[in-house]
């Protein structure tokens, strides 16, 4: 009982830090500078899953949240600021939901052209990517969903404009592990971007070097380094969105083995918004995970759908996906795709993104 209250006293006096700091800290400014916001994709469809022709457990029709963000952001004066965003994941092993981190991170606007974010922030190819095709609710975009990328990661990141706005730029010194697990390495891993807009069109080049993170005191033996070119090629405005990808990768799935390897894909979006809240939309993913170690490994991915927003923060979407593998397998945010001949991965259903 006793640490029961001291537990209350301690927090009432936390909660009420800036009423008791004194006359020169006005009440309520913590709050008036802090913004709590949210995101929620969820979907209710059925799916059809098969390996070799055999049915795999995922097959069947369910209701599921992939993705439930909570952002906290609060400014502490015109160039310093910090985020804290967390997410869930459902583990299948126990059966539960497990909450964690995906951002956390102090930032220091000193200008347009240069920002600094210190912690797990936004990678600089993959969030940019699903900012330009605009549909990242109804799947993760080319090389998140073959995990030849990551969307956020742990330390230092650069970004900024220039040119008036004309040039990008974005550069991160990470970890390698993804933000899911923070690790003491060797060394660290390098992503960078550099794009242009000119008019509607967005054109970028982008690479990663690094050990992925496994480069650790007593693991694994380290063979080689993954790296990885990126180039994408986009039309976007409010009414459409075309765009191309393309990626190249060496030992990325071969870091800890003494077998070299390399990997190449390709990813075409397209979207049209014909009506304020109607649209079509659809995608192709072309991915060879494996072109010296086994050629005949590939992967064919396409979704099409029709879109509706009722309301500015939510919208809706009636979508097919369809995902084949020949010749092996591939991981894929859908789970593992393919069979010793051949395997697929049919969905149909509901898709939604709620704003907040």
């Amino acid at each position: 009982m006793k640490m029961g209250k001291i537990f209350l006293l301690a927090s009432t006096a936390f909660c009420a830090g800036p009423i008791l700091a004194g006359p020169a800290a006005a009440a309520g400014d913590w709050y008036n500078n802090t913004r709590i916001s949210g995101q929620m994709f969820f979907d209710f469809t059925n799916i059809n899953h098969k390996s070799d022709g055999v049915k795999q457990a995922d097959t069947g029709t369910n209701f599921d949240i992939k993705r439930f963000y909570v952002s906290i952001d609060h400014q502490f004066d015109d160039v310093f600021s910090a985020d804290i965003t967390s997410d869930f994941n459902y583990v299948g092993n126990d059966g539960q939901t497990q909450l964690f981190i995906k951002k956390a991170y102090l930032r220091a606007h000193f200008s347009d052209a240069f920002d600094l974010r210190l912690g797990s922030s936004d990678m600089p190819w993959v969030p940019f990517i699903d900012g330009l095709s605009g549909h990242r609710y109804i799947e993760n975009s080319l090389l998140d969903r073959t995990k030849f990328g990551t969307s956020a990661d742990w330390g230092i990141h650069a970004s900024g404009k220039l040119a008036n706005g004309f040039l990008n730029y974005a550069v991160s010194v990470v970890n390698g592990a993804g933000y899911r697990k923070t690790v003491r390495s060797k060394g660290v891993d390098v992503e960078g971007r550099i794009s242009a807009n000119v008019d509607d069109f967005t054109f970028g080049v982008g690479g990663y070097v690094g050990k992925l993170g496994k480069d650790v005191q007593g693991g694994a033996p380290v063979f080689h380094t993954a790296s990885r070119f990126d180039a994408v090629a986009a039309y976007t405005n409010t009414k459409i969105r075309v765009g191309v990808e393309y990626f190249m990768a060496n030992d990325w799935n071969n870091v800890t083995n003494p077998v070299s390897d390399k990997s190449q894909g390709i990813g075409v979006f397209a979207s049209y918004q014909f009506a304020p809240r109607w649209g079509v939309f659809g995608r192709y993913d072309y991915v060879k995970p494996n072109k010296d170690t086994n050629a005949s490994l590939t992967d064919n991915y396409f979704n099409a759908g029709v879109s509706y927003s009722p309301a500015k923060s939510v919208d809706l979407a009636l979508v097919y996906k369809r995902d084949r593998a020949v010749s092996g397998f591939i991981k894929t945010s859908n789970g593992t795709i393919g069979g010793l001949g051949a395997g697929t991965y049919d969905e149909i259903g509901v898709f939604s993104r709620v704003r907040w």
